[in-house]
């Protein structure tokens, strides 16, 4: 018989190795629903106890869970560094970046894992049941449920602000499930499936209690419970789905998709390919020419200008011929720089002339990616020479305005769409659209560019607006208002997605689109919840210290 302590090691281990599989590029949508149970078998035990089961720590077997879960879910990470060393495959790069990699994965999974460890730490100690009941096996559920969505909602906000892969992500292609983003947010979609685990978990073990003790099992009031919970979130999802559209006003948009490896950009030898590159795949859509549609919006990805937008000379002359092929708007991603400011990494909106420009400054930057977290401090200090200089996050959430259409853009790049109390920011009362520039050639071909675009699907329902989204390398496509893929750019034959090309789209834009509860209210449901938590744990503390000094 295996020792106990390693027993409950690797059950942990196996219920973080299940929700991989919940993911892109797996997508098997039953594995959130059924991840949890080896972990709450070693966390609650296979009977009800007065005190949690003996062996490892609660937090540490729910960190050993979510670095098992997470390490996997982030392989992709390891190709930023491999790309800095000139990688632009699979292939062996050498020691240095590779190790560099692996350390990324390692240390931002290892990171992310503590979320799982303080959930599974609540569960154990404060949450556990205390009894076979129905009304203890629910409250323990509601408060898992609850502990949920604030764990994740506390990693989105803390350090580095990555609240990618939330339990709600896994739940992408459910979108009768999903619609409730608007209210609760992405972090809010957790708390269903944590729920029905938990339940589902109670009324096993005490299945398994009445059968070996010949009792009839009475597990009704769970499975009533779980129906109510599932009908609601799913009855409000259909009902949204079924909504009729409004009145809409139609953007026609071109997409362009450059791939083009990063390395080939940093070594600046073929930089005058890429910009004839990004003018024959423009030119061929907005030229004027008999059959050909009107364009109204022409979208570029993130740092689709391989040159700073202000320091090229020739920039100007450029962009001029470009815009004089039609009447269109040009939204590009770039870097900016006025004389005397640091630089920035923005998405630039331009119209008739370079000199009629807007744009936005990313607000949300990317932590050893963009600027170096702790720059002075040891062991950070040691990877100034990989990032030798960092940029600087805007200060404005202002929509870039198209003149014609009169429609409003919300530019956000990278993995700002990944960011929801961001893009709330943006909501105004007037036609908008979503538009996510983005260069997702750091990770190669890796399985970053699906679970990228499953997390930015729930920006385009927690605002309700639609989204475009145009990536260097993949995957440019467009969102509707309900988290729907309506187009997607790809071979025809084989369905891939890394591919030079552009997508065409008549999107249809909301001339009065809502103001959702979530855009008003942000996550408010996750704070609740939080507090809901706290309070009872802290309620608990005070009976029990109570209790100690009656006795």
């Amino acid at each position: 018989m295996i020792y106990r302590p390693i027993r409950s090691v690797l059950a942990a281990a196996f219920s973080g190795a299940i929700l991989v599989f919940a993911f892109p590029n797996w997508n098997i949508e039953l594995a959130v629903w059924l991840w949890l149970m080896p972990l709450l078998a070693v966390l609650w035990g296979p009977a009800i106890t007065h005190t949690p089961p003996s062996g490892p720590r609660p937090f540490l077997l729910g960190w050993l869970s979510g670095t098992a879960f997470f390490i996997p879910n982030l392989w992709w990470l390891r190709h930023s560094s491999r790309v800095i060393a000139g990688a632009v495959d699979h292939s062996w790069i050498g020691w240095g970046p590779e190790l560099m990699g692996a350390g990324a994965v390692a240390g931002l999974g290892g990171y992310c894992a503590l979320y799982f460890g303080l959930w599974s730490w609540f569960a154990a100690r404060i949450a556990r049941p205390r009894d076979d009941s129905s009304r203890e096996s629910l409250r323990s559920a509601l408060l898992c449920a609850c502990a949920w969505p604030a764990c994740e909602w506390l990693r989105g906000i803390v350090f580095t602000g990555f609240g990618w892969d939330g339990l709600g992500v896994a739940l992408h292609r459910n979108l009768a499930l999903i619609q409730i983003a608007d209210v609760v947010g992405v972090c809010g979609t957790s708390f269903v499936p944590v729920f029905v685990a938990c339940v589902v978990f109670n009324a096993t073990r005490r299945l398994i209690r009445d059968f070996r003790e010949g009792r009839r099992f009475n597990g009704r009031v769970e499975l009533v419970a779980i129906a109510i919970v599932v009908f609601v979130v799913a009855g409000y999802g259909v009902m949204r789905l079924r909504e009729k559209a409004g009145d809409s006003i139609p953007l026609k948009t071109v997409l362009v998709q450059q791939n083009v490896a990063q390395a080939v950009k940093w070594s600046g030898e073929k930089t005058p390919e890429l910009y004839q590159q990004l003018a024959d795949l423009t030119r061929l859509h907005v030229e004027k020419r008999e059959g050909m549609p009107g364009v109204d919006l022409v979208i570029w990805p993130e740092s689709a200008v391989p040159v700073p937008i202000l320091a090229h000379p020739d920039h100007p002359r450029f962009f001029n011929e470009l815009l004089s092929l039609g009447s269109f708007s040009l939204l590009t991603g770039g870097e900016v720089q006025y004389p005397g400011e640091p630089m920035y990494t923005s998405a630039v909106l331009m119209r008739g002339s370079f000199e009629n420009m807007q744009h936005y400054d990313k607000v949300h930057l990317v932590p050893f990616g963009e600027f170096l977290p702790f720059r002075d401090t040891f062991p950070f200090s040691l990877l100034r020479g990989v990032l030798p200089g960092d940029f600087v996050p805007g200060t404005k959430t202002d929509p870039l305005k198209l003149e014609t259409p009169p429609v409003s853009i919300i530019p956000l790049i990278c993995f700002e769409d990944t960011d929801g109390r961001l893009s709330r920011r943006f909501v105004r009362d007037e036609p908008q659209l979503i538009v996510n520039l983005t260069n997702d050639g750091w990770f190669l071909q890796s399985a970053e560019t699906e679970i990228h675009t499953a997390n930015s699907i729930f920006r385009a329902i927690e605002i309700r607006r639609p989204m475009a989204r145009a990536s260097n390398t993949g995957i440019t496509c467009v969102i509707d208002d309900k988290g729907r893929v309506l187009q997607r750019l790809q071979d025809t034959k084989t369905g891939d997605t890394f591919i030079e090309g552009v997508l065409r789209s008549e999107i249809q834009v909301p001339k009065s689109p809502p103001r959702t509860i979530y855009a008003r209210f942000g996550d408010w449901f996750s704070i609740l919840m939080l507090i809901i938590c706290a309070t009872h744990a802290a309620a608990r503390k005070w009976f029990r210290a109570k209790a100690n000094v009656a006795s």
